[in-house]
């Protein structure tokens, strides 16, 4: 282990050795070179102090854009005759102050110009140990509190998540009500047709009804005459068997002839009367039978645009039952936006919970690292207090080998 060594400001921190200063410096990449080694803490050279400290500022300290740079400010141009031939002197300087108000803030106050200028091995050690040590405590710190930065950045990132998904579906919701809004002169054109088309069915049954009543007085009107035919037919065969009656008879008797041929042309008569009434009835019949034909042709084409009509009417309630559909589709849509919704707030409210979970552990990080401090004072002090003590011994250890050696000096 590195022994302590105690500063001009009495704040104390172990002294490395050059091998493993060369090593650390490669580590946390502010080696100025590639290939350090420990030779190089032996024997320093002017550029090694200046090289670790100014890429030590360059990604530990300073931010992008805030390096000094080889500039010179005009305050500087009017005192000086040739400042190019200054501008390497001056960036050392501003590194020099840079560097001392850092070590003294880590409570390393003897930083001279002469380390940056003639650099001797122990001078290096001291200051490469102290902002090694810096390093070290800096990692540390660094990886207590990774933890929760990685979970906050968790959070951050299901929150953009979030938020995405929610403008995904707030676009999706908005297409949908534009889609409708489009649709609704289509649905709206619709309802008025169906309601068009139910109002012609209306009437077409109606007609419809009309004309099955009509259909059925002619059949009942057809019945008659087919029964009146029928007895026509039945009369024309009973006279034809009394016809050949009365001719038997004729031949038997002429009187009963006379009164045959009589009481026939009587008959025949009446037969003709009955002929002229069947002709009419014929004649009737045909005519009603053209009727019928006629009603009939009627009641089919109002048949074909009574299935034509329900067809439209089956199409018209089709787009109904789709517009219903995507209407329940919406609805189901905005019922899962709501709950999207609700999801939102709770994770809003969990992230608010781990943000104040965060708020009382850096307070608490703060707490401990000002406790720290604290320890590392009153430890600071009591060290002081001790070399205060140990300083009168010291002195008469240094009298007393002193003393010694005058005494060997004389006795030789």
């Amino acid at each position: 282990p590195a022994a302590s060594h105690p500063m001009a400001s009495g704040f104390h921190f172990p002294l490395l050795s050059p091998a493993k200063i060369a090593e650390e410096l490669v580590q946390f990449d502010v080696a100025p070179f590639a290939n350090l080694r420990a030779e190089h803490i032996a024997s320093p050279q002017p550029d090694l102090l200046p090289g670790v400290l100014g890429r030590f500022f360059d990604y530990f300290v300073d931010a992008p854009g805030d390096g000094e740079g080889g500039q010179l400010g005009f305050s500087e141009l009017e005192v000086l005759d040739n400042p190019e031939h200054h501008a390497e002197a001056i960036r050392l300087l501003r590194l020099y102050n840079k560097s001392q108000i850092f070590l003294e803030s880590i409570h390393y106050k003897d930083l001279t110009l002469a380390d940056f200028t003639h650099p001797t091995p122990r001078r290096v050690v001291e200051v490469l140990s102290a902002l090694i040590n810096f390093l070290l405590y800096r990692h540390d710190k660094t990886e207590l509190l990774q933890s929760i930065v990685s979970e906050s950045s968790d959070y951050h990132e299901r929150d953009l998540e979030l938020k995405a998904r929610i403008a995904q579906i707030q676009k999706e919701i908005a297409d949908h009500e534009l889609a409708e809004q489009m649709e609704e002169p289509m649905a709206q054109q619709l309802e008025a047709d169906v309601n068009a088309l139910q109002q012609k069915v209306q009437v077409y049954n109606k007609q419809h009804l009309a004309l099955r009543a009509k259909a059925a007085a002619i059949s009942d009107t057809k019945e008659e005459i087919h029964r009146k035919i029928t007895q026509a037919d039945f009369e024309l065969t009973k006279h034809a068997q009394e016809n050949s009656k009365l001719r038997s008879k004729l031949v038997k008797s002429p009187e009963k002839v006379q009164r045959a041929l009589e009481e026939k042309k009587s008959a025949r008569a009446k037969l003709k009367e009955s002929e002229k009434i069947a002709t009419q009835n014929a004649q009737e019949k045909t005519t009603t039978m053209e009727i019928r034909n006629k009603a009939l042709e009627k009641l089919v084409k109002q048949h074909s645009k009574i299935q034509d009509v329900h067809e439209q009417l089956a199409a018209a309630k089709t787009v109904e039952k789709e517009v219903k559909t995507r209407k329940a589709k919406l609805n189901d849509e905005s019922v899962s936006v709501m709950s999207f919704e609700a999801q939102i707030v709770e994770w809003k409210g969990k992230v608010h919970e781990m943000e104040e979970r965060l708020k009382v552990k850096v307070k608490e990080r703060n707490q401990i690292i000002a406790n720290e401090n604290q320890k590392l004072g009153a430890l600071s002090s009591e060290t002081e207090v001790k070399l205060q003590c140990l300083e009168p011994r010291e002195k008469k250890v240094e009298a007393m080998i002193a003393k010694k050696h005058e005494t060997s000096c004389q006795s030789l």
